[in-house]
């Protein structure tokens, strides 16, 4: 399973728990910087789109949204929290 994951600067304990529920590759983008918002790209390949609200802005928000559901690619908004990240995901139905 291959996901990107954008917000926070470190992922910290994060990566760790997402590597042991089944994902296999991570590509993290921080989305701090506004001049690298034209930038994002979201490979095709990618299962879901994990975005980490805490630690991105709201245009960023929306131009990874769009993006996602150009190109069908599931999407999933959570708190920089484990807790909060393992819950979404799982509602959202998007890993096992």
């Amino acid at each position: 399973m291959s996901i990107v994951v954008i917000g926070a600067d470190y992922l910290g304990i994060i990566e760790k728990n997402l590597y042991s529920l089944g994902v296999t590759e991570l590509t993290h983008i921080d989305g701090r910087k506004v001049q690298n918002q034209n930038k994002i790209n979201i490979p095709q390949k990618t299962d879901f789109v994990l975005v980490l609200t805490d630690y991105v802005n709201h245009n960023t928000a929306k131009m990874i949204k769009a993006i996602a559901k150009t190109k069908d690619i599931p999407l999933v908004f959570s708190k920089r929290s484990w807790g909060s990240v393992e819950e979404k995901i799982m509602s959202a139905g998007v890993m096992n």
